[in-house]
């Protein structure tokens, strides 16, 4: 008899071998009608199966369906086959590559004579569909090596026998096959193509042969796949949305920044971009001095030789742009960090300094390749909100969980009101001994759990000096972005020679926290125009009040309206053209301007201002007096 163990802890009992598909029909025909695969096995040692699996001995199953992150990878998995199957019905002569699930979906590299066109992708996907209405059933089948090899030069797949010949010799390897197209796949798949229902292709771009640029170009063609009809839609609109919102298409809209050929990976801010740049940075600022840090300033170019001290020369040379001056060898600095260390050093530090706090808006360079440049979001130049906590084992608890709480407050009056939170624990490689680990570790998790804040683990996934806790923020999409950190570093102040003398006389190297909030101000600028979709809150709207005149009998009127704003400290700007007070209403409303203030004879005559909101909201006459009451209170509570 062979035993199964289900989730729920309950038992079910076999004659002999069976598939994972037959244990879901001896539970149900609603579970084998949905079981898209298996998953067998405990713990690590659990691994993801076809449904067609014979398991011959006891063990633990759960059967996968759509409703499982697993299913869905199988999904994309087989989603990517089911394009190759396509492509080469369409085009016989085109060569399979590769084919793997990626984030919300999946590509396939194919090597073809001529491009692929739009129309193409909708023929592609017309046929996508034909086929996975067929229902064929997806079946495995195992090779040695080498005949595998053989058998995809006969069938002239060179791409693929090249693939499996670098497999080591004597290994066999698994086919998958749906009607008239096999593949060379470790699995799992769906049982048929009918399982694959909603999908749609997105896009080809170009690719090289084994991602090496000297190497042949191949066509890669890009699709999502999801269990639902209802999830496809979604994310389908999720994506128009993000389109939308685009800090690249709303920065130009918007006439915030711009990116130049003549200055790669490198931004202009435009007056408008600059100020909303200024609101940020006067913000945390602020946010400096009220929590105990003082603000200090570093070099932009160091000698090669701290960088070789520090480590970063081995790890980020590559990565570092450099330059040479009476023969001594400099880098631009792509951290602060260093620079912080030998600000500490100057004078002696006592254990009643501690904790000391440095912050830096440290403007960094990193020569990022070009393709992977985005915007204002990743950049070869840019700005840090960096800080450094220089404190004793002992105190990494209290300013951790100060810290947490300070990034909670930071992050809600930018609008962001949901946080992930991930510890990053020991790797392999490290320095430091096991109990000088577990005390950082043990305090990021207890800061944490003091703050209230539910935490994932991530394994080994600390530097090789300490662990972490990465901050993750969801924007009104939905989407996440790794964002604010907190790193406990046990080597770098010890590294340069950086010291503290102790309540007992002892000079012991202070333990290193490296803190960022927003992190680089480009990026997390570019984050804020996405989550806001350009319609910035008023405290931090470039433009927040525009004046407009109906004729020119109250330009002057106006005028004086603008200069009251301005001397109350508000972002105000007139619109005197000589257009129609509905074609200036419209303008200003596109540039996402939080408050439009119309002025016509009325108006003047009574000191007052008609008030339109953003949004079209008409919030009728009002003195300027109680506007500005009004605008003044959005901006101090961050509406």
């Amino acid at each position: 008899m062979i035993s199964i163990q289900l989730p729920d802890g309950s038992k079910r009992e076999y004659p002999g071998p069976v598939t994972v598909a037959e244990v879901a029909t001896s539970i149900g025909a609603g579970l084998a009608k949905a079981a898209l695969a298996g998953r067998v096995g405990q713990g690590d040692g659990a691994r993801v199966v076809d449904t067609s699996h014979r398991i011959d001995r006891d063990t633990q199953l759960a059967i996968i369906t759509d409703k499982d992150a697993a299913g869905l990878e199988v999904i994309r998995h087989s989603t990517a086959h089911l394009l190759a199957y396509a492509v080469k019905a369409l085009f016989p002569d085109a060569q399979v590559t590769i084919g793997p699930v990626i984030e919300n979906g999946f590509f396939y590299d194919f090597a073809y004579k001529r491009a692929f066109t739009p129309d193409d992708l909708v023929a592609i996907e017309a046929k996508m569909t034909e086929l996975a209405r067929k229902d064929e059933r997806v079946e495995r089948r195992v090779l040695p090596r080498d005949e595998a090899v053989a058998h995809f030069k006969a069938i002239g797949e060179h791409y693929k026998a090249e693939i499996i010949a670098s497999i080591p010799a004597g290994e066999d390897v698994s086919l998958y096959r749906e009607g008239a197209f096999e593949d060379l796949c470790r699995g799992p798949h769906v049982p048929s193509t009918g399982k694959l229902r909603h999908f749609k292709l997105m896009k080809v771009a170009g690719a090289y042969w084994r991602g090496d640029h000297r190497n042949e170009m191949l066509q890669r063609i890009y699709g999502t796949a999801w269990g639902t009809k209802e999830e496809l839609q979604h994310y389908l609109h999720m994506l128009e949305e993000a389109e939308k919102r685009d800090h690249r298409k709303l920065g130009r809209e918007l006439d915030l920044f711009h990116i130049d050929e003549h200055a790669p990976g490198l931004v202009f801010w435009h007056p408008k971009g600059w100020a909303l740049w200024q609101q940020v940075e006067q913000y945390m600022r602020a946010v400096y001095r009220d929590n105990g840090y003082q603000e200090v300033k570093g070099p932009q170019l160091l000698d090669q030789s701290l960088w070789e001290q520090t480590g970063h020369w081995d790890k980020y040379r590559e990565q570092m742009f450099t330059t040479e001056s009476e023969k001594r060898d400099y880098a631009l600095k792509p951290m602060n960090c260093p620079g912080h260390v030998l600000i500490f050093k100057q004078g002696i530090k006592s254990y009643r300094d501690l904790p000391l706090r440095y912050g830096e808006f440290g403007q960094c360079h990193r020569n990022e390749p070009t393709g992977g440049l985005h915007g204002i979001m990743r950049v070869r130049g840019f700005t840090q909100d960096d800080g450094h906590i220089f404190c004793t084992e002992e105190q990494i608890l209290g300013e951790c969980v100060a810290y947490t709480s300070l990034l909670q407050k930071v992050y809600a009056d930018f609008g962001f009101g949901d946080i992930l939170y991930k510890v990053a624990t020991r790797p392999e490689a490290r320095i430091g001994s096991d109990q000088v680990w577990d005390k950082a570790e043990a305090a990021l998790m207890e800061s944490l759990r003091a703050s209230g804040c539910e935490f994932t683990i991530a394994p080994g996934d600390g530097a090789f000096y300490g662990p972490k806790i990465e901050y993750t923020l969801k924007d009104a999409l939905g989407r996440q972005w790794q964002c604010g950190t907190m790193q406990v570093d046990f080597s770098m102040a010890q590294r340069l020679g950086a010291e503290y003398v102790t309540e007992s006389s002892e000079r012991v190297a202070p333990v290193m926290l490296h803190r960022a909030i927003v992190g680089s101000f480009e990026r997390f600028i570019g984050m804020l125009i996405e989550h806001h979709a350009g319609a910035l809150p008023a405290w931090l709207a470039p433009v927040q009040v525009s004046v407009l005149n109906i004729s020119d009998g109250q330009s002057e009127y106006a005028r004086d309206v603008v200069k009251t704003l301005q001397k109350q400290g508000l972002r105000a700007a007139f619109d005197l053209r000589n257009e129609k007070i509905t074609y200036k209403i419209r303008e200003h409303s596109m540039q996402k301007v939080p408050y439009i203030l119309v002025v016509g004879d009325k108006e003047k005559a009574n000191g007052a201002v008609a008030v339109r909101a953003r949004g079209n909201q008409d919030l009728g006459v009002m003195p300027l007096a109680d506007f500005s009451q009004k605008i003044a209170a959005d901006i101090a509570h961050k509406v």
